[in-house]
């Protein structure tokens, strides 16, 4: 009995883990696509409003 909980517990344990892994790393893409993809983007009206939030933010661009 003890084995089987034993093997719940890590069989859980692990299903939590990789739940929150999965939104997380998307999430990161997504910040990343964000933060690089509108900064070096061509229209000149979305690169300058990145910019700008990036100094809003403290973040360096430059």
């Amino acid at each position: 009995m003890t084995t089987q909980t034993t093997q719940l517990n890590q069989a859980q344990s692990s299903t939590r883990i990789s739940s929150r892994l999965a939104p997380a790393f998307f999430a990161l893409l997504f910040g990343v696509f964000l933060v690089f993809g509108a900064g070096f983007a061509n229209s000149s009206v979305l690169h300058n409003a990145t910019h700008d939030v990036r100094h809003a933010n403290g973040f360096p661009c430059h």
